[in-house]
Parts: C-alpha cells; structure tokens; sequence
C-alpha cells in the first residue's frame, strides 16, 4: 500500500460517531509502525479521518467503551477550562518533568511558555495572545466571520519537543435559524489521535468547552441563545496502537454483533448521569491540589 486511507463519516450522536469511526478504523485502516512502540508490540492500525457529528448534544453522547469513567470526563473537562495550566513545566529544566504544554494554556496564551531565569520560573515569550477571547469577539461582532479560529502549534517549542500538542486548531463560525437562534458550528483539527485510549475523551471534552466556554461566551455577549450546531473532527493520524488492538476487540468489535446499541451507550442527559458527573468536580480539584503537593518546586 502507497497511500494512507481517508476514511469520513458521520452520525447523529457522539457515542454513535465515535464507534462508527472506530469500525471504520478497523476495517479499513492501514497497519503502521510509531515512535511510541515497545519492543514486540504490534503494529497499530491508522488512517486519515474526517467525522461530524451533528447533533453534539444528542443521547446518547457517552459510549461504554472508552477507557475510562464519569469523573475521568469531569477532569477532561476542566482540564480544558485551565485548571491545570500550572502543571506546565520550566522548558529548559531537564529536572522539571511536568507537562510541555495545556491545550488551555495554548488558546488562553498563546506565544509563551514558562522557563527558568536567574533561577526563577519566569513567563517568556515574543508576545501573549488570548485567543479564546478573541474568537468570542469575533463571533459575537461577525457571527459569519471565517476568522474565528485557535492554534495550538508552536514551531519554535513543539518540532524538537517529546509529546508536542495533537490539536492543532479550532475553528468556529454561526448560523442564525429563522428564530433567530444561533448555532455554532465548528471544526476540530487533531495532528495525531488516538482513537482507542483518548479520541472519546477529546471529543466530549471539546462539546463541553465549545457550550460551556465559547457559546457561553458569545450568549453573555449578544443576548442570543447559542446551541451547538456540527461539530466536525478531523484527524490527520487516527490509530488505535498496536498494543490496545486487543482490548478494543474485546470490548468493542467483538460485541457489536451481539449487543445492543442502547448496551453500548449511555445518555449524558439522564439525572443520575448528570448528578455524578457534576458531583464529580470536588474530587477531581482535590486530585489536582494532591498533584501540587507532591510536584512542588
């Protein structure tokens, strides 16, 4: 084989979506080595992929197969509102083993980093743009503006860093329906995702801070009430590694034929869902002052 596969789909729902994608992977994905391989691991299955999901906020949003739980969705979530943005390391201190970047902290200030000087962690940089407030500007002046776009690459820190970002933009622009409500649409572009081990958890994440942070946003601003419209993700490697390959048939591939959907799927919009989904950002800023005190420096 000389060309990677584009694979492209779509359905109504996240959870729905998301497993159609990963069908697709599986079918017709291409095998490929990556610099993340352990000695004997398998090669992992990977293609180009294009999905939208048009109704981002329809149930059932939560598919049982993702790795992880209600309170791991909450984390995510606030990890992209900034509540971890301090867990960024000093760049030039080979000791400082804590995080190259936040996604947050890209959109929120991009164009610098944190890095010792004189000894002291000192923010450095050639300028600081607040993205974020920018595209909720943007919006809210131009709904139809082209222009509301967040990057995330840094070339001058992220093409010789270990793990650089895997998104690398977003992009949102308005529809106004003919009751005047506006319905943001977006489009998410990931450099490399992985589908089995955090794609879910990436796309939950980015629904919640597209309504929570940038709709929010542009509500508080024009008055309007702001849904969500499509969102469409693109993502330039979609792999499962080789070393997931079998736990994702025996969660999911394995079952398809015999389970069904509803069985593979939870609705995020269901009371007790919900209640443990809120009830589940205590613990998760007590797990992030926890981090502190064991990484103070």
């Amino acid at each position: 084989m000389k060309n990677i596969p584009v694979v492209t789909v779509s359905g109504r729902s996240l959870a729905e979506t998301y497993e159609t994608a990963l069908i697709y992977l599986y079918g017709k994905g291409t095998r490929f080595q990556t610099q993340y391989d352990k000695p004997g691991d398998p090669l992992s299955i990977d293609c180009t992929m294009n999905m939208t999901i048009m109704e981002p906020e329809t149930d059932p949003m939560i598919h049982m197969a993702f790795p992880g739980g209600i309170d791991d969705l909450k984390e995510y979530v606030l990890e992209l509102k900034g509540y971890k943005n301090h867990w960024v390391k000093n760049m030039n201190d080979e000791k400082d083993t804590r995080w190259e970047y936040t996604y947050h902290g890209r959109l929120k200030n991009y164009g610098v980093w944190k890095d010792l000087v004189d000894g002291e962690s000192t923010e450095v940089g050639p300028f600081k743009v607040d993205q974020i407030e920018f595209v909720i500007n943007k919006l809210s002046e131009q709904p139809f503006t082209r222009q509301a776009q967040m990057i995330t690459w840094m070339p001058n820190l992220d093409l010789t860093c270990y793990d650089p970002p895997c998104l690398q933009s977003l992009w949102y622009r308005i529809l106004e329906d003919e009751k005047g409500v506006y319905w943001l649409n977006s489009n998410i572009r990931f450099r490399s995702n992985d589908a089995w081990g955090a794609s879910f958890m990436n796309m939950f994440g980015f629904i919640q801070f597209s309504k929570e942070v940038i709709a929010k946003g542009v509500a508080e601003k024009t008055g309007k009430t702001v849904k969500l419209g499509r969102m469409n993700w693109h993502a330039d490697s979609y792999h499962i590694y080789g070393k997931d390959i079998k736990a994702a048939k025996e969660r999911l591939f394995e079952r398809v034929n015999d389970m069904a959907f509803e069985e593979r799927t939870m609705p995020f919009n269901d009371p007790f869902i919900r209640e443990m989904y809120d009830n589940a950002e205590p613990g998760v800023i007590e797990k992030i002052k926890d981090y502190d005190e064991k990484h103070k420096r």
